[in-house]
């Protein structure tokens, strides 16, 4: 039997990133693929993180840059998920994690947000996939090495 689960899945901004960047011909489409289920189950979610670092990239880091307002109508596209708010009591706990694992201050934010978003699992091209960190399976749809 093939159960599907319906629990959250938290998006790191580099898989979300990497659906948008043209020029990444290898990533794009697992990316997209990736995205694209979530949207289908409706089990993605993101933080106020993900989206203020995701409009930084694609209007700063790509090449060419995307349009401001094509930025904007992206950002609003993926409020639709279930966002977890950055607030005080999450950095604590992110900086608590951050000494305990020895993980960098940004990425113990990510997991903390998606503990919070309920989630199982984190999609990230930015930590090594397999591992588990507090309860979350880190998975990378890029394989190990991002």
């Amino acid at each position: 039997m093939n159960l599907v689960s319906t629990a959250p899945v938290f998006v790191d901004t580099n898989v979300l990133a990497y659906a948008h960047d043209a020029s990444e011909t290898t990533k794009q489409p697992l990316a997209q693929s990736v995205l694209a289920h979530l949207w289908r189950t409706r089990t993605g979610a993101i933080s106020t993180q993900v989206l203020q670092e995701l409009y930084v990239v694609v209007t700063r880091k790509f090449d060419p840059p995307m349009e401001r307002r094509e930025a904007r109508e992206l950002i609003d596209v993926y409020s639709a998920w279930p966002v977890v708010l950055i607030d005080p009591p999450l950095i604590l706990a992110a900086s608590q994690l951050e000494e305990k694992h020895t993980l960098s201050f940004w990425d113990a934010l990510i997991i903390e947000a998606a503990r919070r978003a309920g989630a199982g699992r984190l999609l990230t091209g930015d930590l090594p996939a397999a591992r588990r960190i507090a309860g979350l399976v880190i998975d990378n749809p890029f394989g190990s090495g991002g």
